[in-house]
């Protein structure tokens, strides 16, 4: 598949968002690894808001993005919370040059291996929804036709959860958007069991999460479920190849 037709298939299946068991979480990290797949960055994530306004942490394409971004949380202060807060794109293109406004965040992104950190909004007209995080391992700007491929790809995924939000009403989409986040903590609940019994590590974890339930045609957060309430043996999750081993 050349890049122009991986570009256009990435709008088609960001744009997918009418089917009647759209799975928000699942949605959020497609957008995450096609950030990867398409961009010249190492590892992508998504913050969106909950129903008080706050960020929450809701994908990522690698555990040490997920790690960082909770803590961006936690202390209030990095790109991607600014980015948020002005509605506008924020890049640090040098973390081992800290800067003063997110030293903490500067230090952890940079000792697990990035050097620059860039923020994109996710927002309709005046209306935030959240921000797209990439990172790359190398130092220095993102190439603009990156920004603007980037830019398009959080504007179309913010078009469709708000068309979601069109589609059930406001509060059923507050109400949806919770779940999703209550959702997120059983998803690392069961990818910490999973840590456990099959001695693999995080990342690893959520793939064969979500692996299991594409191929059983089941929600990500259903099979999380099943795991952490003991309805379903972590080793089960894992590809018949792996259980062989």
């Amino acid at each position: 598949m050349s890049r122009e037709q991986a570009v256009s298939a990435a709008f088609v299946e960001l744009a997918d968002t009418l089917t009647t068991d759209f799975d928000m979480v699942d949605y959020l990290h497609t957008l995450t690894v096609r950030c990867v797949d398409l961009l010249s960055v190492d590892a992508a994530g998504i913050m969106v808001t909950d129903h008080r306004g706050n960020l929450r942490v809701m994908a990522s394409s690698a555990e040490r993005i997920h790690l960082i971004e909770l803590l961006e949380i936690e202390s209030a202060a990095g790109p991607c919370v600014e980015c948020f807060a002005t509605g506008q794109s924020v890049s640090d293109n040098d973390l081992h040059h800290v800067d003063p406004r997110w030293a903490n965040f500067s230090r952890h992104a940079s000792d697990a291996g990035f050097r620059a950190a860039h923020a994109l909004p996710m927002r309709l007209r005046e209306e935030p929804v959240g921000v797209l995080n990439l990172f790359t391992a190398h130092p220095g700007p993102m190439a603009a036709d990156d920004v603007s491929l980037g830019q398009a790809l959080a504007d179309v995924t913010t078009i469709g959860l708000l068309q979601q939000r069109a589609l059930h009403q406001r509060d059923e989409m507050v109400g949806q958007l919770q779940h999703a986040l209550n959702s997120r903590i059983v998803i690392e609940q069961a990818k910490g069991m999973l840590f456990e019994s099959l001695k693999i590590d995080m990342h690893d974890a959520f793939s064969l999460l979500r692996a299991y339930a594409r191929r059983t045609n089941r929600r990500l957060s259903d099979v999380a479920g099943d795991i952490v309430e003991d309805r379903l043996d972590p080793r089960a999750v894992q590809t018949p190849s792996r259980q062989r081993r």
